[in-house]
C-alpha cells in the first residue's frame, strides 16, 4: 500500500549534505511505490510560533499566523509518514527545522485535549562528528519527541564525518543507507 510521505528539511544549504540524504531516501520510498513532497525550510518564510494557543479555529489553515506554514499544514495532515532531515547543529536539529516543528501544534488545536495526529517518523541527519556519542543528545531529543506524540519511530540514518559540501557523495553506504530505508517502508 503506497503512503504518503512528508519531508521537512532543517538544512539552509541548498544541495548539501543533508540533501543528499534525502535524494537517496526520496528514491528507495518513490521506487516502493510511495509518494513523496519535501519542504526546503531554509526557502520558507516561516515565522515562529507565538505561543499564543490561538489556533485550531480553521481546518483549512490551523495557525493564526499566515505564512509558508498554509503549504505545510494540508500535506502533513494526510501524510502517513514525516521524516524529520537537518544536519546537526550544536548537538540538535537545525532551527529551520524546530521553527517548523514547533508550528505543526496548530494542527494538535484542531482537536480536544491538543491530541497530535498519529504519524510515522524518520530522521535524516547529516553531522561533523562520527562518533556514537555525537548522535545521544539528537538520539534522545527524537526518542523524547516520537515518545509524547505516540508516534512510530521507522529508522535514522546518522551521517557523520560530513562537514562541508559533498562531503557525503564520497559515502556512498551512508547514501545507501537512506535509500534502503525509504525502500523498506511498508
Amino acid at each position: 500500500m503506497s503512503k504518503k510521505i512528508c519531508i521537512l528539511n532543517g538544512s539552509p544549504r541548498a544541495n548539501g549534505n543533508t540533501k543528499e540524504l534525502i535524494k537517496s531516501f526520496t528514491q528507495g520510498a518513490m521506487e516502493a511505490g510511495h509518494e513523496v513532497v519535501c519542504f526546503d525550510l531554509q526557502t520558507m518564510n516561516i515565522h515562529g510560533c507565538l505561543g499564543c494557543c490561538q489556533g485550531g479555529k480553521d481546518q483549512t489553515s490551523p495557525c493564526v499566523q499566515k505564512d509558508d506554514m498554509t503549504q505545510i499544514y494540508p500535506v502533513y495532515e494526510k501524510a502517513d509518514i514525516v521524516v524529520l532531515a537537518s544536519p546537526m547543529y550544536y548537538w540538535g536539529i537545525s532551527g529551520q527545522l524546530k521553527c517548523a516543528f514547533d508550528r505543526l501544534f496548530a494542527v494538535a488545536e484542531l482537536n480536544p485535549n491538543y491530541e497530535n495526529p498519529k504519524k510515522e517518523c524518520i530522521l535524516l541527519m547529516a553531522a561533523e562528528g562520527d562518533t556514537e556519542e555525537n548522535f545521544v543528545p539528537v538520539r534522545a531529543f527524537y526518542e523524547g519527541l516520537t515518545s509524547h506524540l505516540g508516534w512510530k519511530n521507522l529508522g535514522i540514518v546518522y551521517a557523520g564525518g560530513n562537514m562541508n559540501i559533498g562531503d557525503i557523495l564520497k559515502k556512498r553506504n551512508q547514501l545507501q543507507e537512506a535509500e534502503e530505508l525509504g525502500k523498506s517502508i511498508v
